[in-house]
């Protein structure tokens, strides 16, 4: 027994030592709260006022898993990371008891399903569709949902090269973002789309200036299809952005032809576009030198700059039109950007697209301009909301990031995200293994396309591009139900024109 009484008067000791230290360090901590002048909770009570702090830091993270229903939380709710997830995973989505939605909230669409839909060898499958017809080599998209900008540097190495082969995998394309094209962007194979920001990564001269030698260049690439030049992004449109010195390293510097120990800005617009005519101007330059579709990405802020430019598209011919346009929400993106541009500045894509298809359809530029959706459309029913309000593409950035592993952390911007997507972490980065994410990318694109085609079905079309607004009904705040076309009067017009 003698062995027993040793042993817990050693735990004993232990013991008196761990709560001495304990006590010293709130002794400390409540001398340190008490005198701080600037945290009157620490101030006015001492060590305990710390917790509130914790919870606060942890709460997001506490409510994604315990407290939120699975449709309730912001940016995208447990149901949608979920659906991602299973896709990606080669799960299936069949749920059973019914829905979890709620489908009295005002602006809900519900897609109107045909009495006598088309038999099942009759499903609707999608069309490849033609992009820049005019340009020297067109191309023709084989997908409807595609990988919108991401710029290598935003996200790590490991991410693009699985978004890349994922890409490929799929058949879909992929966007390079505007950090200019990476190594990694070609591995895969996969078809891209070459972004032009506002300062001109990759395609710039010494002075920051779009160098056409470059842009020939990038041009050589057969992977790279499109150019799209970009005006605003969701996440802070009106903005630009700044790349601290400390992150240009080698690698990056040469890729996007910035010098190394300087900060790099991104001016909030192209400084040689002052209206639409310099745009028409600067689309149909880049058209000329890379042979290739170009259009441009923006935020929609109202209908009257759209009016200027298709007004002025009709007085220079349909020739002068860009080959495409991006339509990014104002709901924010992937950019970190200051909390009022994200929540205040910008249309929500849901009335965007629908105010640009209008434009561009009564202004007889339905076969001319392509339509790409982007902004919070990750699953099925997003994807064919938004080709029935008039989209010819739907382009996702945080959908793929959900496939990638995201846990929608909240970290993007601190180099801190734990599972190795937009960080430069070598610890992090690697438990984003490729070999595995790149599956789980091609998954997820062909989930999507396949149950939006199962929606197109349903509504009684034979190829997804041909459901129209009449195809949906929006919950009114009564709770009754009216067809799209009729909430939105406008898009009436255009469909009697052209769909």
């Amino acid at each position: 027994m003698g062995w027993a009484y040793y042993a817990l008067q050693v735990l004993a000791g232990a013991f008196a030592l761990f709560l001495g230290l304990v006590l010293l360090v709130t002794a400390v901590l409540f001398i340190i709260d008490r005198s701080q002048t600037g945290d009157a909770i620490r101030r006015n009570y001492p060590v305990i006022g710390r917790f509130r702090h914790l919870f606060t830091t942890l709460g997001e993270f506490f409510r994604q898993y315990f407290f939120a229903m699975d449709r309730e939380e912001m940016p995208f709710n447990r149901a949608q990371r979920d659906w991602v997830a299973r896709a990606g995973a080669g799960l299936s989505n069949t749920v059973a008891f019914g829905s979890t939605r709620n489908l009295s909230i005002p602006g809900t669409p519900i897609f109107v399903n045909a009495a006598f839909p088309p038999l099942e060898e009759q499903f609707a499958t999608t069309e490849p569709m033609l992009i820049g017809p005019y340009a020297r080599h067109p191309y023709v998209a084989p997908s409807i949902f595609n990988i919108s900008g991401m710029s290598y540097g935003a996200i790590s190495k490991p991410a693009v090269q699985a978004l890349s082969r994922g890409a490929a995998e799929a058949g879909i394309w992929l966007n390079t973002g505007e950090g200019g094209l990476s190594p990694y962007h070609l591995e895969g194979g996969c078809d891209l789309v070459y972004q032009i920001g506002t300062a001109k990564y990759g395609v710039r001269d010494a002075e920051g200036k779009l160098s056409d030698e470059r842009l020939r260049a990038m041009a050589a690439h057969p992977q790279v299809r499109m150019f799209e030049i970009k005006l605003s992004q969701g996440a802070k449109p009106g903005k630009g952005g700044i790349l601290p010195a400390a992150k240009i390293n080698p690698e990056i510097a040469a890729i996007r032809g910035i010098p190394l120990g300087q900060d790099s800005y991104s001016p909030n617009r192209h400084a040689e576009v002052d209206d639409w005519g310099d745009m028409l101007d600067m689309i149909a330059h880049v058209r000329e030198v890379t042979g290739k579709p170009v259009g441009f990405k923006v935020v929609v802020g109202g209908p009257e700059p759209f009016e200027d430019l298709f007004r002025l598209i009709r007085e220079r011919g349909a020739e002068s039109a860009p080959d495409f346009i991006t339509i990014d929400g104002g709901e924010g993106g992937t950019g970190a950007a200051p909390m009022p541009l994200i929540d205040l500045v910008g249309l929500p894509i849901r009335e965007a697209l629908l105010m640009v298809s209008d434009l561009r359809d009564i202004n007889g530029l339905h076969d001319r301009i392509r339509l790409i959706a982007a902004g919070k459309l990750v699953n099925p029913g997003d994807v064919a909301w938004a080709i029935a309000a008039g989209a010819d593409f739907v382009a996702s950035a945080r959908g793929f990031m959900f496939a990638l592993g995201c846990i929608q952390a909240l970290k993007c911007n601190r180099n801190t995200c734990p599972t190795g997507i937009t960080t430069h972490d070598p610890h992090l980065q690697k438990g984003l293994v490729v070999e595995s994410k790149y599956v789980r990318v091609a998954r997820y694109a062909r989930s999507v396309i396949s149950e939006m085609e199962t929606v197109a079905h349903s509504v009684g079309v034979a190829e997804p591009r041909q459901m129209r607004r009449r195809h949906v009904r929006l919950v009114l705040p009564d709770g009754t139900t009216k067809s799209m076309h009729e909430v939105y009067p406008r898009s009436y017009e255009a469909n009697k024109i052209v769909r």
